[in-house]
């Protein structure tokens, strides 16, 4: 029996060739989007769909918004305090040189100060970071309008940079960290390449917490003094015992070392945490034991490299005696930066600042450089930025700087 045979079914669709299909649609979305055709588009409903079954394809006929590729959401950028930084690696700010400024505002009172340096906490910009990205930041911190960088070395009782003092003493050679091994000696080169100065900043102090690689051995070994310390920050800090010949000796080899290791390092600037708290528990003054300590590791210092200078970033000398037993204008350092972090008692401390080589100053206090500008007292200002983004803070400054000199 023959079979029949069966009628066509549908439009015959199926038989035109695929590419015909194809150019046809290309065509009319050409068509439809010349802007001499967009009129006769309004009769087509926005957002009308055309279904192709046999190509399973959608075609949008009158879109009501243009398609735009989604823009990729920007990872954040990591924020490390100033002050006690977590010990783990974190990613610095993304930022690009800029030509240097200073030569664009010669008449501004900044560039007339002796020093406007910039804080760099330790971890902070250098880990993990290549000479190439290291030599970047520091020319940006030149176009910015500084002269001067302060970077953190040490802390917690641990070298950023590797040392045999510490190895000898601890096992290990540095603080736990990816920093390049001749990450320091890159910073320096390229700073002076910039007539800028790096110093080297010794974080914490004296003070320890439970992440110190020393905690440990001075906690068995007595090496620090009875209670806790928390005058600044919800971290417990243990202070070392100056008193101690381990101690002290340990510190005056490092810092002896660190000023042998970078012979063309400016200066080296300890904070205030070089220092007794006077809430520590017990009626001991131990003014005496940290001033021997202290101009026994200045003299240290200085026999192995007189070049450098010991600069403190500490209380005024009132403060710094009365409550921290650092009596520092007997300890025979070079050169001591008030710090005014406290708004309300903030004129009082200009007037300790203009005794000295300069003022401190947080990221908060900005408000306040119009006037420590203009103030010919003032030698130096030195900006912390507690927000942890010091590019950012710098490019703040910058923009103050160049507002003062349209205002003048």
């Amino acid at each position: 029996m023959a079979s029949q045979k069966k009628e066509p079914q549908g439009c015959g669709c199926g038989s035109i060739p695929f590419s015909v299909i194809l150019l046809f649609l290309g065509a009319g979305y050409w068509w439809f989007s010349q802007p001499q055709n967009r009129e006769i588009s309004r009769y087509v409903p926005p957002d009308q769909t055309l279904t192709l079954p046999v190509l399973d394809l959608t075609v949008n006929l009158n879109p009501s918004t243009p398609a735009v590729p989604p823009v990729p959401t920007p990872l954040p950028t990591a924020i490390l305090p100033a002050t006690d930084p977590p010990e783990i690696e974190k990613a610095p700010e993304t930022i690009t040189a800029k030509p240097p400024q200073e030569r664009d505002q010669p008449q501004s009172p900044w560039y007339q100060k002796e020093m406007r340096g910039i804080y760099l906490s330790r971890y902070q910009v250098t880990n993990n970071a290549s000479e190439e990205t290291i030599r970047e930041r520091v020319r940006y911190y030149r176009s910015q309008g500084f002269n001067t960088i302060l970077h953190g070395v040490w802390g917690n009782a641990c070298t950023m940079y590797k040392s045999k003092v510490m190895a000898k003493k601890l096992g290990y050679d540095s603080c736990p960290n990816k920093f390049q091994a001749q990450w320091l000696d890159w910073l320096i080169d390229e700073a002076h390449k910039q007539d800028m100065q790096v110093h080297a900043y010794f974080e914490k102090g004296i003070k320890i917490d439970k992440n110190s690689p020393l905690f440990d051995l001075a906690m068995s070994q007595k090496w620090t003094v009875p209670g806790i310390d928390r005058t600044y920050s919800n971290v417990e800090h243990h202070v070392l015992d100056v008193a101690n010949p381990e101690v002290s000796d340990f510190f005056r080899d490092i810092l002896a070392e660190f000023a042998q290791k970078y012979p063309t390092i400016d200066a080296v600037q300890w904070d205030d945490y070089l220092g007794y708290h006077a809430e520590l528990p017990g009626d001991v003054d131990r003014t005496e034991s940290l001033t021997k300590f202290s101009q026994a590791m200045i003299q240290a210092m200085k026999k192995v490299n007189p070049d450098v200078s010991f600069d403190l970033c500490h209380h005024n000398p009132y403060w710094s005696k009365r409550y921290f037993a650092a009596d520092w204008k007997n300890w025979d350092v070079d050169r001591v930066f008030v710090q005014a972090y406290n708004e309300a008692n903030f004129d009082k401390e200009l007037e300790y600042a203009r005794k000295h080589a300069g003022i401190a100053i947080t990221d908060n206090q900005l408000h306040r450089l119009p006037e420590l500008i203009e103030n010919k007292a003032i030698k130096s200002v030195l900006v912390f930025p507690l927000s942890g983004k010091p590019e950012t803070t710098a490019a703040n400054v910058n923009r103050l700087v160049s507002k003062s000199v349209q205002d003048s």
